[in-house]
């Protein structure tokens, strides 16, 4: 049928995905439960540096078996979607901000290997951003200094005709919690493009500091978001900031997430909640519906740092695709299952997704 191959090819078009928020090198490397201890941070956690946490980003560069992977929640995100959809390159679009620096040079490196059309704003006073990954286990606690990441500039990028006509380009739109630290106006005028014009705009709750200290700053999106991610911790903290009586049902907080005000009457919100190895909870019309994970050995498990990211990013690689919902979140477990087999954000060649 010739509509339909012309309809999955304009879907599959380049920039239809759109991302935006902190890109940051991340440093990972195994360690003990004294290292944590020295610096103040719990097992499985994110979290931003501050100075007591200066040194530790020296300390663990000098780790035997340090590793150095692309990072910044996003950016993990868009490029696993991409993986996924492999062709045409370039689906994916990322905006974000780093320094003039080596670090920079290689997230640059590592997007163009991804095939994802990233759109740096480069500046001269900070140096590109660095996410400290400290491994226990199957638990990670992360630590980011955003430096350059934080110096993102709405006037002097978003707004360009050239990159915000690479906005206009897309049909869904993501963006992680982590970005209402450094930029909600550019958050806002993506989020509202979106709902105007009843493309599909998505957010992560991220980590819990994000519904606790920029709660404004989240419940300003809130109404412009169709989809809403997060883990059980992070719903749970939501639920707790916001007010909900049942803090404690994943099913509920979904449920009230839902039902929280929207703008774009057209689309109900989805909200999607992983829980690591339990099942992931969607909102899918009034229902809310369980989706059991792929079975993994725990032996099997190298490293669940950018598990999420995964998950969000095969989901995208099939809403690009207006694929069902039960599909995308079959295409975030399958993304997931193969990331925490490898270390850091990484992937193989080429996706077995049936």
């Amino acid at each position: 049928v010739p509509s339909s191959c012309f309809s999955l090819f304009s879907l599959h078009s380049e920039n239809a995905l759109f991302g935006m928020g902190n890109p940051l090198l991340d440093i990972s490397a195994v360690v003990d439960k004294d290292f944590l201890d020295k610096y103040g941070l719990k097992p499985n956690d994110q979290i931003l540096a501050e100075d007591k946490h200066k040194a530790m980003f020296d300390e663990i560069a000098k780790k035997s078996k340090v590793e150095y992977h692309a990072g910044g929640s996003t950016q993990n995100s868009v490029k696993i979607a991409q993986w996924m959809i492999q062709t045409p390159h370039k689906v994916a679009t990322f905006f974000g901000c780093i320094g003039t620096d080596h670090f920079g040079e290689i997230l640059k490196q590592k997007a163009e290997e991804a095939h994802v059309d990233a759109r740096y704003y480069q500046q001269t006073q900070e140096p590109t951003g660095t996410c400290a990954a400290c491994i226990t286990g199957d638990n990670r606690s992360l630590v980011a200094n955003l430096a350059a990441a934080n110096c993102y500039n709405k006037e002097k990028h978003l707004d360009l005709d050239g990159n915000w006509e690479l906005v206009e380009k897309a049909k869904v739109y993501y963006i992680a919690g982590f970005f209402l630290t450094v930029s909600p106006e550019s958050i806002l005028k993506v989020a509202k493009h979106a709902s105007e014009n009843n493309k599909i705009f998505s957010l992560n709750l991220s980590a819990p500091f994000i519904s606790q200290f920029f709660k404004e700053a989240m419940m300003k999106v809130m109404p412009y978001v169709d989809i809403l991610f997060g883990n059980e911790t992070e719903a749970a903290t939501f639920a707790k900031e916001q007010g909900f009586e049942e803090t404690d049902d994943i099913a509920e907080i979904a449920r009230r997430a839902q039902s929280l005000p929207k703008v774009n009457k057209k689309r109900q919100r989805v909200v999607v909640f992983t829980q690591g190895k339990d099942d992931t909870v969607a909102t899918i019309g009034e229902k809310v519906t369980m989706f059991s994970v792929l079975d993994i050995d725990q032996n099997d498990i190298v490293d669940t740092n950018g598990a999420g990211d995964a998950f969000v990013g095969g989901f995208l690689s099939e809403l690009v695709q207006e694929r069902p919902l039960e599909e995308c979140i079959r295409a975030g477990h399958y993304a997931a299952n193969v990331i925490i087999r490898r270390a850091g954000c990484t992937f193989p060649e080429k996706p077995d997704f049936p």
